[in-house]
């Protein structure tokens, strides 16, 4: 799933930012688990973020007059052949599935 995928890069971005931990009574350094580096890192998960992103500006358009276009692209079909396989999502598939 995408969102995976984004939380793994996030924490990975997020452990070579904060590096590694020292133990002050043994001396050993540590990677940090994701609950610790949730405590050091106080943003929200980049997946929400991301998906609250995408609602605003579907909301956004959804405002928009008709003769713009794209607004004609999000609430249009596209006219032609398909590619063969499995049909992409669409934008409001995609929309529908974050809500």
């Amino acid at each position: 799933m995408v969102g995976d995928r984004l939380s793994v890069f996030e924490n990975r971005v997020l452990r070579r930012t904060f590096g590694p931990l020292g133990d002050n009574v043994t001396g050993e350094w540590k990677k940090l688990h994701n609950e610790e580096l949730n405590d050091l890192y106080f943003a929200p998960n980049i997946f929400w973020v991301i998906n609250s992103r995408k609602i605003k500006w579907t909301g956004l358009v959804e405002r928009m007059r008709e003769s713009r276009g794209i607004y004609r692209l999000l609430v249009g079909k596209p006219e032609g052949m398909r590619p063969l396989g499995r049909p992409r999502h669409s934008w409001e598939d995609n929309t529908k599935m974050d809500l």
